[in-house]
């Protein structure tokens, strides 16, 4: 079976564990760290940020 889609999405470091995703679309998101594993990490979030695995979920969950 061969792919239906393939999706070029380009990723990169904004500052710290903030990253920034460009879709083919032109669409950005941001992605970072928030909630416990901030703090299990002792990162100091300004502004806390999904995880990447939160649009993974998201996206598989509808």
């Amino acid at each position: 079976m061969s792919a239906l889609y393939t999706s070029i999405v380009h990723v990169g470091k904004v500052a710290g564990v903030h990253r920034r995703a460009t879709l083919p679309t032109g669409e950005t998101m941001e992605m970072g760290v928030h909630g416990p594993i901030a703090k299990h990490y002792k990162l100091d979030t300004a502004s806390p940020l999904p995880l990447p695995v939160d649009y993974i979920v998201a996206a598989t969950a509808g």
